[in-house]
């Protein structure tokens, strides 16, 4: 089995904040990233794939094409957005780098080819956070 990772990049705005729960208890848990005029991030996207690569090209998948899906099926849904507002696969879900993680999958898995298999996920928030997601 070979392993391939793709990078992307995009900018988007969200908060965490839990309806349910009162101004003051979501300033205590979520704290500035409660912000009502929100706040931004610089997220980088690691998208791993599997596979055996073909005989003929080398390739487990062409990159060029796996940018084109994650471009097509995630970057241009998220990049300068605001994900609480804008994002349909992200409505009704408290807006952390963990659900984004899970949306993402959900969004890309069913876009690849049977040859390759999405195997990880790992999302940066900042340079000193990020998330990994190896699917269900």
């Amino acid at each position: 089995m070979v392993y391939i990772t793709r990078i992307e990049h995009f900018n988007a705005a969200h908060k965490l904040y839990n309806p349910q729960w009162s101004k003051e208890k979501n300033d205590e848990v979520f704290g500035k990233c409660a912000n009502e005029m929100w706040h931004g991030h610089n997220f980088e996207l690691y998208v791993t794939i599997k596979g055996t690569a073909d005989l003929e090209t080398g390739f487990v998948y062409d990159a060029k094409k796996l940018s084109a899906i994650i471009k097509l099926h995630v970057t241009e849904k998220l990049d300068h957005k605001n994900l609480n507002v804008e994002v349909d696969f992200m409505a009704g879900k408290l807006c952390s780098i963990e659900n984004l993680v899970v949306g993402i999958w959900h969004q890309l898995a069913p876009q690849l080819p049977e040859s390759v298999e999405l195997h990880a996920l790992k999302l940066y928030e900042t340079p000193r956070i990020y998330v990994e997601y190896f699917g269900n």
